[in-house]
């Protein structure tokens, strides 16, 4: 073998590996499939007001597609403002859901934490987990997870850090260790 066709074979590995690299989805997390291979389950709670409207909002849920959206009908005027987001959700699909829970009377207060839910399923309005595992959060939070440029490693990456339980929790009138705390 010459010097040139050694030096063309490894510059072919190196462009084979750049093109590898950039043709992996952004939000490729270790032991994450592709949405278009694993689809993001939607499951939320809408206000009773949304009732005759179900099938638009189960539309503008799933608008970014690669998700199966079911919706509830909250038997209160408002559901609660609890959201759950798993850890292989890409951040496009995560941000339109949050907005679209806006719109829908659902919000977000609390996150919970990704140890109790499935890597590629998105709760809104579920009052289905104890206090004790989710993080209370606050308008500003909410922005930043909206916020357009972060990529789905930095989205996740927030999520994780905003929805850290907290070590220590009241209960009885005593200072105790969160039952339900997830190790990181």
């Amino acid at each position: 073998m010459t010097g040139s066709s050694v030096a063309s074979g490894a510059g072919l590995a190196v462009c084979l590996a750049v093109s590898a690299f950039i043709a992996t989805p952004a939000f490729a997390q270790e032991g994450c499939e592709p949405v278009l291979r694993h689809p993001v389950k939607v499951e939320a709670w809408v206000s009773k007001r949304y009732e005759g409207n179900l099938p638009a909002v189960r539309k503008a849920l799933g608008a970014m597609g690669n998700t199966r959206v079911a919706l509830w009908v909250y038997p209160a005027e408002n559901p609660s403002r609890v959201v759950a987001i798993g850890r292989c959700v890409p951040a496009y699909i995560a941000r339109h859901v949050l907005r679209s829970s806006l719109e829908y009377g659902v919000g977000a207060a609390s996150l919970v934490h990704q140890g109790f839910i499935s890597d590629y399923w998105v709760g809104l309005g579920t009052s289905v987990f104890a206090e004790d595992s989710q993080q209370k959060i606050s308008a500003e939070d909410l922005k930043r997870l909206l916020d357009e440029n972060l990529d789905t490693l930095e989205f996740q990456a927030l999520y994780r850090e905003l929805s850290r339980q907290d070590e220590k929790v009241q209960a009885f009138g005593l200072t105790l260790d969160n039952p339900k705390r997830m190790r990181e």
